[in-house]
């Protein structure tokens, strides 16, 4: 099993950052790939941002230049980078992580941009 542990998110202005972090834990397991997807209400899910272990990156347009997805491998730790924010981003901001043992969620963070 693997255990994952968000943290990061948060009330922020418009125009302002954040960073999101998730760290993964448990038993022996590889590391394939850490995403962060979002959900805002009345939505679907959508892909914000992946990683793969080779260090390929990719984001979706409406967060690309803004966001940043960055990962320490030592740690386990995936991070977004969230810069420029604007209220269409306001949604509540998993991880996913593919590991040799399977898929993994967080349990989810609320992000919220607003004056």
């Amino acid at each position: 099993q693997v255990q994952l542990v968000e943290s990061g998110g948060g009330l922020v202005q418009p125009g302002g950052s954040l960073r999101l972090s998730c760290a993964a834990s448990g038993s022996s397991f590889v590391i394939y790939a850490m995403d962060w997807y979002r959900q805002a209400p009345g939505k679907q899910r959508e892909l914000v941002a992946t990683r793969t272990s080779g260090g390929s990156t990719n984001y979706a347009d409406s967060v690309k230049g803004r966001f940043t997805i960055s990962r320490d491998n030592a740690k386990n730790t995936v991070y977004l980078q969230m810069n420029g924010l604007k209220p269409e981003d306001t949604a509540v901001y998993s991880c996913n992580v593919l590991t040799s043992l399977g898929s993994y969620w967080g349990q989810g963070t609320q992000v919220t941009v607003s004056s």
